[in-house]
């Protein structure tokens, strides 16, 4: 199976196809690149001739980073291209959850109601203790619970959205090999037995664990090998009473019981994982498993998938390297505690679309494109600290147990602690460092989805173009109101920061009495207008993937200086101090 899930090695039994995601079972056809046509040669060792994909941003795998990313590019006016080694998506996957942090950021694409409307939400979340789950209500979050949604699922409704946007993903379109300079990256790609050259000026690896984007861009991936190993089936009971969802405690182990429509999925713990841990785990195996682990016989019966599953933790040396970066289990891979994965890549997505397009647009300031591993890679270290503690913490050592209730004690006892532990495995508390001093809680921060009233009008770098689109941005507006979003923006009543957002474009709110300048450079929208649950804003900066770059209030006015190194910094936009509002 692909590494998209996050675990190293995995590997999938029952009769199931390993879902590599630069694997085999290429379709017939060829990669089409910015409209050039590569010559093609038979047969699996030469290459055609290459030719320039021009400003083309290639992104190699259909997960839920390289379908986010491709979004996140289009919406900004690059052209992108999406390849997947699949004929086909595979209907397996391990995750089942988009955390907090994933929803906010579907919502600043307008896109979250999709989501939402697949599964139920729920507001507990275990950190360590399963009998002590954390209250998700807690958390400062427009989005405080978990949405239960198989990853598959996740996949789709963003595949779907990416085609809205014009762009479809190439399946049967393997990437065996690059080569990069200072002025692009040269790629072999295979299809139908075919192999095709070209050329595109970027390249962003989001193939799994496996990646072979990272592995030929010659980019290390240090950490430490899986020391201990899980198995999943996704199974019928052949009595649903005798293994209720939830835990289930039995003589030499534990059973996790998920249900899925139709059947169960079951995760045990695998204490003698066989020498080779790429064999298939088969039903017989695992029925064994669980019948010792329990004490007692359960019979399983119509397997759909079963894999196996390590606890392996290891993080790319860098995102960035020349023209090629890396997203999702691409650049990290980690225990499956949490059943983060999916939810790491969307962050990852968003933080580098922006910012890779406007390097490949040509009005990024410099150093741009490496913020993306300075953030992200930053985040990922802390990613793996939290989750080697909550995987130390859930284990059945019995050492660890006055820890774990301890931990509990803190949560239940102390103010504070449990949203505090919340935010962190759900990634609402990631902070980007703003490069500019200043105290503001939300600074560096996702800026929260304020209710603004607009003044009636659009600042001049948010006009409306006269076929009734959003200057530089791609949602249509139909009376007055953008495409899917509820409230009107031009009729001087409600809107929303996360409806602003949704053309991923930068954003100056000028919230108050003081006057501010616009930003000048026409890539950063200004628009005034008032926040009635927060009157001491006085201006929010606010970068296309939701975080505060810039932020003043009343009680604490920033100087106007500050605002023009954040926008310089973040978006080499020109201000001109001496012509304020």
């Amino acid at each position: 199976m692909s590494g998209r899930n996050g675990t190293e090695a995995p590997v999938s039994g029952g009769g199931a196809a390993e879902m590599a995601v630069s694997g085999g079972g290429a379709s017939a056809g060829s990669v089409s690149v910015g409209g050039a046509a590569e010559t093609a040669v038979s047969g699996g060792g030469a290459s055609g001739a290459a030719v320039s994909g021009d400003g083309m941003i290639m992104v190699v795998g259909a997960g839920p980073a390289g379908l986010m990313l491709a979004a996140e590019l289009s919406l900004a006016g690059a052209e992108v291209t999406v390849l997947d080694g699949l004929p086909e998506r595979s209907p397996f996957c391990r995750g089942f959850n988009l955390n907090a942090r994933s929803l906010e950021l579907l919502d600043r694409r307008g896109i979250a109601g999709r989501f939402l409307a697949e599964g139920p939400t729920v507001t507990a979340s275990m950190f360590a203790d399963p009998a002590r789950p954390l209250d998700l209500t807690q958390m400062d979050s427009g989005h405080p619970y978990v949405l239960g949604i198989a990853q598959t699922r996740v996949e789709e409704l963003l595949e779907e959205w990416l085609a809205e946007l014009g762009v479809k993903v190439r399946w049967g379109h393997t990437l065996v090999d690059l080569q990069q300079d200072g002025d692009g990256v040269e790629v072999t790609i295979e299809s139908g037995g075919r192999r095709q050259r070209t050329r595109v000026a970027y390249l962003v690896g989001c193939d799994g664990s496996r990646s072979t984007v990272r592995k030929r861009a010659g980019i290390a991936f240090p950490g430490t090998p899986a020391t201990s190993y899980g198995v999943l089936a996704d199974v019928e009971l052949a009595d649903p009473a005798a293994l209720p969802f939830g835990v289930t405690r039995g003589e030499r182990g534990a059973a996790f019981v998920i249900p899925r429509p139709g059947y169960v999925r079951i995760v045990l713990d695998d204490p003698e994982p066989p020498a080779d841990r790429d064999g298939p785990v088969t039903l017989a195996y695992f029925q064994r498993l669980l019948d010792d682990q329990l004490g007692r016989r359960v019979e399983l019966r119509e397997p759909r998938w079963l894999t196996r599953f390590g606890n392996a933790a290891r993080l790319a040396d860098h995102y960035v390297s020349g023209r090629v970066m890396l997203a999702g289990d691409a650049a990290h891979i980690h225990p499956p505690t949490g059943a983060v994965g999916v939810n790491v890549a969307l962050a990852d997505a968003v933080n580098l679309g922006w910012k890779l397009a406007a390097t490949a647009l040509g009005h990024a300031p410099a150093g741009l494109l490496h913020s993306y591993h300075e953030e992200r890679h930053e985040a990922g270290e802390r990613l793996l600290g939290t989750l080697r503690a909550q995987a130390a913490l859930a284990g059945h050592d019995q050492d660890l147990a006055p820890v774990r209730d301890l931990f509990g004690q803190l949560v239940e006892r102390v103010p504070g602690v449990g949203k505090y532990l919340a935010e962190l495995a759900a990634g609402v508390s990631t902070r980007y460092d703003p490069k500019i001093p200043g105290e503001h809680p939300w600074l560096g921060r996702l800026a929260p989805d304020l209710e603004l009233t607009t003044d009636g009008r659009l600042a001049p770098d948010l006009e409306l173009t006269t076929d009734g689109r959003l200057a530089h941005g791609p949602e249509p507006i139909t009376d007055g109101r953008l495409a899917h979003g509820p409230e009107p923006i031009t009729d001087g009543r409600r809107t929303s920061v996360a409806e602003l957002l949704r053309p991923a474009r930068p954003l100056l709110l000028r919230l108050g009495d003081r006057p501010l300048p616009a930003a000048g450079g026409g890539w950063v929208d200004t628009l005034d207008a008032r926040c009635l649950a927060r009157p001491d804003l006085e201006g929010l900066l606010i970068r296309p993937d939701g975080h505060t770059a810039w932020v003043s209030t009343t009680s604490d006015p920033q100087p106007t200086g500050t605002l023009a190194t954040a926008l310089g910094t973040w978006f080499g936009a020109p201000v001109d101090l001496g012509s304020p509002r």
